[in-house]
C-alpha cells in the first residue's frame, strides 16, 4: 500500500501534492495504524523530542528500564531494538515511515515488551508520524534553531515539535507525563500544549551541586548523588531527563542511580576510542550549542574571572560542512566556534548533497586563521591526519563531529556512500599501530 502511495506521489505534479500533503500523510498514518491494530494502546509508549539529546535520552531511559527488569524496545536515530534483539538504524531517518513505526509497535506487543521508547523528530511531526499512537509521556529536552529551511521559520520547527505535545494531551493513555527542562525558555509552550498531562519539569537548579570532569559527571537527584562516566553538562541535562522520566512510572532511585553507573558509552555520542596517548570522540554534534557543549566538556573556555581555567589538552576538530542545502545561516557560526576551542582545525565533507562541498567549506573557513585551518574534503583523510596529528603531542583530544552513527555520506542526485565515523577511526588508529 505505501509503495503504491510513493508511486501515486511520483506522478501528481508537485504544485498539487503540496497542496494535498497534509491529507496524504494523515491517510497514511492512518492507514498504518489500521493495518497494524492500533498496536500502542497496548504498550506504554514515551516519546522524546527536542533540538539535542533525544537519542541520549532515548539510550538513557532503556537503560535505567532494562536495569529494573522491564522488556523494552527503542526506536530511534541510533537503532531499533526489541526485547534482546538491536540492528542499528540504516534509514538515514530517525522516524521512517508511518507503517513502519506502527509495524515496529505491533512487533513489540507480540514479543512481549512493556514499553516502547520513540525518538520523535519535527519533521516526522510534520509528516503526522506522531499520529494514531497513544503516548504515556513526552520528554522535552530542549529547543534551538535548527531545520529552518525545511520548516520555514524558527516558529514553524517550534509548532511542528508542540504538535508532540499536543498529541500527549489527546492520548487516552491515563496517567500520562509531559516532563520537560524547564531551564529553556520553550518548557512553558510544551506543558501548555499538552495540559492535560501531569506536567512534570527538570532543571540543573535542582541537581547541584553538580560537576564534571575527564572521568565523568556527578549531580543530584532525588536527594542521592549520581555519578556517571559519562562527559559534559549537556549530559547531566540528559541523565536528568531519563532520571525524572524514570521515577515518573515507579523505578526507585537506587535502580536510577545503579543504571546511571553502569551507562559508560552511547554510540556516537561523545563515545571516546582511544589511542596510544590520545583519545578520538566520535559526535553527532551539528548545531553551534551543540558544538560548542562537546568542545567545553574537553577544553573549558578561560574567563577573566578565572585565569587558570581552561585545559592543557591539545584539541584537534574534524568539522564538516553541515549538510548541503540547509541551515547555511550555522556554517561561520560553527566556524568560529571551533576557533574558539580547537589548537587544529580540519574542514572536511560530510553531507554535501547538491551543494559543491569546496563552495561550503570556503564558507567555512573565511572564519578561522590560516595557522589552524586545514581543508581536506576527503573525509577519510581528514581523519587519518587529525589522528597522525594528535600522535604527535601528548594530552591530545581528536573531537570528529556532524555524523555520530551515520551510516552514510549523501552526495549529489540522491547518492550515498556507506560510512562510518567510528569504524573510520578505528582502522586509521590499526594502520598506524596507535593502539594503546
Amino acid at each position: 500500500m505505501e509503495k503504491t502511495l510513493f508511486w501515486a506521489k511520483k506522478l501528481i505534479p508537485r504544485s498539487v501534492f503540496a497542496l494535498f500533503q497534509p491529507t496524504y500523510h494523515y491517510i497514511l498514518a492512518l492507514l498504518g495504524a489500521i493495518i497494524y491494530r492500533f498496536p500502542a494502546r497496548k504498550l506504554q509508549v514515551i516519546a522524546v523530542t527536542g533540538t539535542k539529546g533525544k537519542s541520549s535520552v532515548v539510550e538513557m531511559i532503556n537503560a535505567i528500564f532494562e536495569e529494573a527488569g522491564i522488556k523494552t524496545s527503542v526506536l530511534g536515530t541510533i537503532r531499533f531494538k526489541i526485547g534482546n534483539e538491536s540492528k542499528p538504524n540504516l534509514y538515514k531517518m530517525t522516524v521512517p515511515g508511518r507503517f513502519f513505526t506502527q509495524h515496529f509497535l505491533r512487533r513489540a506487543v507480540n514479543a512481549g515488551c512493556e514499553f516502547a521508547i520513540i525518538e520523535m523528530t519535527s519533521e516526522g511531526a510534520r509528516q503526522f508520524r506522531h499520529k494514531f499512537i497513544d503516548f504515556d509521556a513526552l520528554i522535552f529536552t530542549n529547543l534551538q534553531k535548527e531545520h529552518l529551511e525545511s520548516h520555514g521559520s524558527y516558529e514553524k520547527y517550534r509548532e511542528a515539535k508542540l504538535s508532540i505535545a499536543k498529541s500527549l494531551g489527546k492520548s487516552k493513555k491515563n496517567p500520562r507525563f509531559m516532563i520537560a527542562n524547564s531551564d529553556d525558555k520553550e518548557s512553558v509552550l510544551f506543558f501548555e500544549a499538552a495540559k492535560e498531562a501531569k506536567s512534570i519539569p527538570f532543571s540543573l537548579k535542582t541537581a547541584g551541586p553538580f560537576q564534571t570532569s575527564d572521568s565523568g559527571c556527578e549531580f543530584q537527584f532525588d536527594g542521592q548523588k549520581m555519578i556517571s562516566p559519562l562527559l559534559g553538562k549537556f549530559n547531566i541535562y540528559n541523565l536528568l531527563a531519563a532520571a525524572t522520566t524514570a521515577k515518573a512510572f515507579g523505578i526507585n532511585t537506587e535502580k536510577i542511580k545503579t543504571a546511571i553507573s553502569k551507562l559508560k558509552e552511547i554510540p556516537g555520542r561523545a563515545q571516546i576510542i582511544g589511542g596510544r596517548g590520545f583519545d578520538v570522540v566520535v559526535d553527532y554534534a551539528h548545531t553551534p550549542d551543540s558544538l560548542r557543549a562537546i568542545y567545553e566538556a574537553f577544553k573549558p573556555q578561560k574567563t577573566p574571572a578565572k585565569e587558570e581555567s581552561g585545559s592543557d589538552k591539545n584539541l584537534v576538530c574534524v568539522l564538516g560542512n553541515t549538510g548541503g542545502g540547509r541551515d547555511t545561516w550555522k556554517r561561520p557560526e560553527m566556524a568560529k566556534i571551533a576557533d574558539m576551542y580547537c589548537d587544529q582545525i580540519i574542514l572536511t565533507n560530510e553531507d554535501p548533497y547538491d551543494e559543491d562541498p569546496v563552495k561550503i567549506i570556503e564558507e567555512m573557513s573565511a572564519a578561522i586563521p590560516s595557522q589552524k585551518l586545514t581543508v581536506l574534503i576527503d573525509r577519510r583523510s581528514a581523519i587519518e591526519e587529525a589522528i597522525i596529528q594528535a600522535s604527535k603531542k601528548l594530552n591530545s583530544v581528536v573531537l570528529l563531529t556532524g555524523k555520530g552513527t551515520d551510516p552514510f555520506i549523501m552526495t549529489a542526485k540522491g547518492g550515498r556512500i556507506e560510512w562510518s565515523d567510528a569504524q573510520e577511526v578505528r582502522d586509521v588508529i590499526k594502520k598506524f599501530h596507535l593502539n594503546k
